[in-house]
């Protein structure tokens, strides 16, 4: 758990903005700007830059997302051998940065994919299953489970 939050920090705008920050400070001790306050300039900039940067905006409640997903899954009509309804009830019960990875990010694309792939399908036939696709992606969303 510690990880993940170490994780997302390191690939925050926060950080990222913060280190330019500071290599723009790193910059100008080499440059022979900064005299031997170098150090402290590094770290006032990434500081500087990362305090500049404001909070990421708090995204929608999961309980609303995981509804509209299942409405969108009940839509496209998948098949039931695909099990997005059993990963949508199990995402229920799920850690709540796990949920919001699944239902905000990783299962839209996939079920964006397998629209767009079913609409191939019936245009180019002989390529790769959309449905074997899906069911392979649901089935590793669940094992994150």
């Amino acid at each position: 758990m510690a990880i993940s939050r170490v994780l997302a920090y390191l690939e925050s705008k926060r950080n990222l903005v913060g280190c330019a920050g500071g290599a723009g400070g790193l910059g100008l001790y080499f440059a022979g700007l900064t005299g031997s306050w170098g150090p402290a300039v590094v770290v006032a900039m990434y500081l500087a830059g990362a305090i500049v940067v404001p909070p990421p905006p708090p995204g929608p409640k999961p309980a609303t997302e995981l509804a509209a997903l299942a409405e969108r899954v009940a839509s496209i009509g998948l098949p039931t051998s695909v099990g997005a309804e059993s990963l949508l009830a199990a995402l229920g019960a799920a850690d709540q940065r796990l949920v919001q990875r699944i239902v905000g990010w990783e299962l839209p694309v996939a079920l964006d994919g397998y629209v767009r792939a079913r609409c191939w399908e019936a245009l180019a036939p002989g390529g790769v299953d959309p449905t074997a696709t899906l069911k392979a992606e649901v089935d590793r969303l669940s094992g994150l489970l």
